[in-house]
């Protein structure tokens, strides 16, 4: 595994104090991800859910027959799944931080935990929460997922039988400026790697909140909530060349932070 990542990175750079950096994760297997991840137009105009801020979300128009969302990181915002439930979208909720959703709907199940990679005491898996709150259930999902940074233990845990039972997957991706960091490298492509071995990206959008990091012509937003949409719902694809969407809002009144080019151009 050592060697692997070796491999990936650029040769020795500093020594500062005690620390020494042992290099950086090579300018090509960054670009050759970003070209994976390009938003593409699968056939469904994108609708926004949720907030006109943070808690807003850019989805594919393909929610019908979905008639739940599991929705892991509640904090102190429920405006994505409150307007699903005027969809008729049942949410189930999860967040070990807080004793109840900021809503009370009879559309609402909330469970106190965290999402996580194994199943133990405040923290519980993909699979097993699906598996408590929908034992059986065949039908298309989906889930909204916002968890400071879990969400790539969880995603690498999740059979890809569980993944794709869902039709559409939102996420906030956390700390991506930290690629360049070898080591985190392995571990942000290889979620993507998964994902993308079941859906396309159907849009990104950076929160405006984090900023960015910059490296040469490399622009990369720290945090960015990326769309993916299931395959098997998607007949043809084509790039997506305008951003930002008419329908991308910021997610904090501060200075606006849009899709840099390098992430769907060229």
């Amino acid at each position: 595994m050592i060697a692997g990542i070796r491999r990936l990175a650029e040769p020795l750079l500093f020594a500062t104090g005690p620390y020494v950096v042992l290099g950086q994760t090579r300018t090509p297997e960054i670009r050759a991800l970003m070209r994976r991840l390009r938003p593409l137009d699968c056939g469904f105009d994108l609708i926004r859910i949720g907030a006109k801020g943070d808690g807003g979300y850019l989805v594919p128009n393909d929610l019908e027959g979905i008639e739940y969302c599991f929705s892991p990181g509640v904090n102190l915002i429920a405006d994505f799944e409150n307007q699903l439930a005027d969809r008729q979208i049942h949410s189930f909720l999860a967040d070990f931080s807080v004793d109840r959703p900021p809503i009370e709907r009879p559309e609402f199940t909330f469970d106190k935990k965290y999402l996580g990679s194994s199943d133990e005491d405040r923290f519980i898996t993909l699979s097993s929460w699906i598996n408590m709150r929908l034992k059986g259930y065949r039908k298309d999902l989906l889930l909204q997922m916002d968890i400071e940074g879990s969400e790539y233990a969880v995603i690498l845990s999740t059979p890809d039988e569980i993944l794709d039972q869902f039709r559409i997957i939102i996420v906030e991706f956390h700390s991506l400026e930290k690629m360049f960091d070898p080591f985190v490298f392995s571990l942000i492509s290889s979620t993507f790697a998964k994902l993308l071995n079941l859906f396309h990206v159907a849009h990104i959008h950076p929160n405006n909140f984090s900023g960015k990091f910059v490296r040469g012509d490399l622009v990369i937003p720290r945090n960015m909530e990326f769309t993916f949409i299931n395959k098997k719902r998607v007949k043809s694809t084509k790039p997506q060349l305008e951003f930002p969407h008419p329908l991308d809002v910021d997610n904090v009144p501060k200075k606006t932070l849009v899709l840099p080019n390098c992430w769907f151009s060229g």
